[in-house]
């Protein structure tokens, strides 16, 4: 490989910049440039999260999720400390409510010990009450070094490093084409073009469509989600000490409403999960007719929707109303009601759903040439990004 070689990232979230930054290291020198569309890094779902380094429950053994969240956690812990970024270790307990749930829950304890979970205990209805007092449930499993974080400050951190190491993040700077040509790969954008030798296609909520402007397959689409949050009221934020999450439904990649301590100090309820209709704006009214004619077009979307329906109205009774919405979360803290909190903020989740209807939930990176594309990677990506970095560079260097 040439050390004169050049590196184009399509996507300033955190893990395009983190791809950058593990380019810069594996290659000094290299020309590394990032894309990104909006007027600033890590606007999307880098931006629009809870926050949570996840310590790796919920993930299938094995999977590209579980392996690359488990090193990712650690390495992202490790890059905090060292740049003085916010990592609060408060712990999380996922709680079974009731007996109906309790199959689930023992699954769940496999796969969390099979993941090596650390620190992670099973507790009973007193040993809950002694980590989470306000906390209600039959038995719970205890991730103590399940943490949180500021991403928005990570990514910043990682831009500036790129800079920093020569390289280039061009924002405001929307990817229209990309053509390859005799070993060379040419984007075009919406204000000029640029050509490389290898790209990184990090797109999230556009990643299917950067993935077709590649030549890459139809498959999978995103079908964006909008998961919307409550703020609890300053009187009742130190009900919770750390986070208090469901039992998830393993037929879905969403983890339930939950409580989640922020590292400002406040305390959230959500995200629940919301077919979006525009998948970049924060507009709970926002819609955008192309973005409805790509869910609207995909016979996923419709094979999903027969098999879930039901869940899909129970999702949208809660998105309007709140009482609906708090009296699921009820269940967990009761003491935090509809009359505790008021609407936050919300994010979008790019969601891949393959042509059958199915929610792909492990990452999916697929490699074409010299061109890396990052299909799927949802939650936990933030936490996983340093070691999807890694993952990607090692496949975009031996392209």
């Amino acid at each position: 490989m040439r050390v004169d070689q050049s590196f184009g990232i399509v996507g300033g979230g955190i893990v395009g910049l983190a791809v950058a930054r593990a380019l810069l290291l594996r290659r000094p020198g290299a020309r590394v440039l990032v894309l990104e569309k909006e007027d600033r890094v890590g606007a999307h779902q880098t931006g629009h999260n809870s926050g949570v380094v996840h310590a790796g429950i919920y993930y299938r053994p094995g999977s590209l999720k579980a392996e690359l969240c488990a090193r990712g956690r650690l390495l992202l812990r490790d890059y905090c400390a060292e740049h003085g970024l916010s990592h609060l270790e408060c712990g999380k307990v996922v709680v079974a409510v009731d007996r109906s749930e309790l199959e689930r829950f023992e699954a769940l304890e496999r796969t969390a010990r099979e993941n090596a979970v650390p620190g992670l205990r099973r507790l009973d209805a007193a040993g809950l009450r002694e980590v989470e007092p306000q906390a209600a449930g039959l038995a719970a499993l205890h991730s103590p070094q399940t943490a949180i974080t500021d991403y928005v400050a990570i990514a910043d951190q990682l831009a500036g490093e790129v800079v920093a190491a020569g390289g280039e993040v061009h924002t405001s700077t929307r990817a229209t084409g990309i053509e390859q040509k005799a070993g060379r790969i040419r984007v075009l954008t919406d204000r000029t073009s640029y050509d490389v030798d290898r790209l990184v296609l990090c797109g999230g909520l556009q990643a299917d469509r950067l993935g077709r402007l590649a030549g890459g397959a139809a498959a999978p689409r995103i079908v964006p989600f909008r998961g919307e949050y409550m703020a609890v009221a300053t009187g009742k934020q130190e009900l919770v000490r750390g986070m208090v999450y469901p039992v998830p439904d393993p037929r879905y990649p969403f983890l339930g409403v939950h409580f989640t301590r922020r590292v400002d100090g406040g305390l959230e309820v959500g995200p629940n999960a919301v077919l979006a209709l525009h998948r970049d704006s924060y507009r709970r009214s926002a819609v955008r007719p192309a973005d409805v004619a790509s869910i609207a077009s995909w016979p996923g979307t419709w094979q999903m929707a027969r098999q879930h329906w039901r869940t899909g109205v129970r999702e949208v009774r809660g998105s309007l109303s709140t009482r609906s919405y708090m009296r699921s979360a009820q269940r967990y803290v009761p003491s935090i009601g509809a009359e505790d909190v008021v609407r936050a903020g919300f994010g979008i989740r790019a969601q891949a759903v393959d042509r059958d209807g199915s929610l792909v939930d492990d990452f999916r990176i697929d490699r074409d040439g010299g061109v890396v594309s990052v299909r799927n990677a949802p939650s936990p990506a933030a936490t996983s990004s340093l070691a999807i970095a890694e993952h990607v560079v090692a496949q975009i260097l031996t392209a």
